[in-house]
């Protein structure tokens, strides 16, 4: 599964020591960029932590898995990355500005016809 957003929280490193040795996981809490923005914490474990470097206002791409334990009768859902890609912003061409101010634009447009000035070429 995949998600885009917005790096807003960088949660402190969980650190343990484990039958196969010590493990890190570091938590990121992502914002999307919906109408309706949803917050979604997930977590880089072992050395992906050091491949996917995320910092705080980074757009990010996550590829995720979903899973659920079970622990005395109770669940928990954990979302783990296994590939964090940084979003380039996009070059898009600058949108030319408008007219500062209507009403002259349309003083300028309409005062051809007003001095009665019947040389424009339009049909109508």
């Amino acid at each position: 599964m995949e998600i885009q957003g917005k790096i807003i929280a960088v949660l402190p490193m969980v650190k343990g020591e484990g039958k196969n040795g010590e493990w890190r996981l570091q938590e990121y809490v992502l914002e999307t960029m919906e109408q309706y923005p949803r917050k979604v914490c997930f977590g880089l474990f072992g050395d992906r932590i050091d491949r996917y470097p995320v910092a705080i206002d980074d757009v990010v791409t996550v590829s995720f898995d979903i899973e659920s334990r079970e622990w005395n009768g109770r669940w928990f859902t954990s979302i783990r990355a296994w590939k964090v890609d940084k979003v380039q912003p996009e070059t898009a061409a600058p949108i030319p500005p408008m007219p500062g101010n209507v009403d002259s634009f349309d003083a300028v447009a309409g005062a051809s016809a007003m001095d009665g000035d019947d040389s424009s070429d339009l049909p109508f």
